[in-house]
């Protein structure tokens, strides 16, 4: 610093908690609401999420470091470079942390709206009972690496397979991770819940205090579609939307599931996933209109409110 200079202002930590409120209410768009709460842990709990529209996470190059999220309200794409994404593939976005899966089946959880020395939560890795769950005896560990053997019949470790790529790591583990609650939430245990790949069972564990993942039933017949957390408990979707509904306040004990009237979705709707905003289900999916004329067809995009609170849920 030069002879007879200021010091720099500490915004970070040198601002009242009153001015960062008032800061705080006048930010007027996601993008805007991105970058404060992106500079350090105080700004980050002055302003909630909850006042703005989803964000919803784009497809990125597993070797880059730069992830783009499409702000729906806004209708415009904020970029972000995190280091932490490279050679990893997403496995689940909620309560605003990513989850992240590199080929070993290690899973890590970043916020990605914090600054560059906020912490990442390990969970425990997938093993044999994960692989179990999701495909049978046709994947096994060889070397430190998970390996796809064919089919036809029973393969030990020595034999020839194929080594599971990065991008083929979400078909044979870890399809989706949602969470409970978010992890700073002063006071919330918060539990973790994994729709696995082909497979009508889920696998929980309660965040920084398990070592490894418990498998729960569904009681659904068909494998699972989505999985999101709404009202305090997780609901598990499979592809003909019937609904199992598993409690989030997981002890102990293994969580009670209980099937729901199966959903109707509007006719028409393809692509279909779930998502929770704002205390509310949604279903989102491409509407395909069919012009037999020309045997053509277009799709739009459509997002509607789901009500399971109805004797048949709409």
């Amino acid at each position: 610093m030069a002879e007879g200079s200021l010091p720099l202002p500490n915004w970070r930590s040198g601002l009242l908690e009153d001015l960062l409120k008032s800061i705080g209410q006048h930010l007027a768009s996601g993008h805007d609401v991105v970058s404060f709460r992106s500079a350090c842990s105080p700004w980050r709990a002055i302003v909630p999420f909850v006042t703005f529209g989803p964000l919803l996470l784009l497809p990125f190059d597993l070797d880059s470091e730069r992830v783009g999220f499409y702000c729906v309200s806004e209708k415009k794409v904020l970029s972000k470079t995190l280091p932490d994404v490279r050679g990893k593939v997403a496995c689940g976005s909620s309560c605003g942390w990513l989850a992240l899966m590199d080929e070993a089946a290690s899973v890590t959880l970043l916020n990605p709206f914090t600054d560059a020395r906020a912490p990442r939560v390990e969970l425990p890795p997938a093993d044999e009972h994960v692989m179990a769950a999701s495909l049978s005896d046709h994947v096994s560990r060889v070397h430190g690496r998970w390996v796809l053997h064919p089919t036809n019949g029973y393969r030990d470790a020595d034999a020839a397979g194929r080594a599971i790529k990065l991008k083929g790591m979400r078909d044979v583990f870890f399809c989706e991770i949602v969470l409970s609650a978010p992890l700073d939430a002063a006071g919330h245990e918060c539990v973790a819940m994994a729709m696995l790949g082909c497979s009508t069972e889920v696998m929980f564990c309660r965040v920084g205090l398990d070592s490894a993942w418990t498998l729960s039933d569904t009681k659904l017949e068909f494998s699972m579609g989505s999985i999101v957390h709404y009202q305090d408990m997780f609901l598990a979707i499979n592809c003909t939307e019937e609904i199992s509904v598993c409690s989030s306040n997981v002890t102990d004990a293994t969580p009670t599931a209980t099937l729901l009237p199966s959903l109707s979705p509007p006719a028409g709707l393809c692509h279909r996933s779930y998502l929770e905003s704002n205390g509310e289900l949604h279903i989102v999916g491409a509407m395909v209109s069919t012009f037999h004329e020309t045997q053509s067809f277009t799709y739009s995009n459509a997002i509607y409110k789901c009500n399971l609170h109805y004797r048949t849920p709409e």
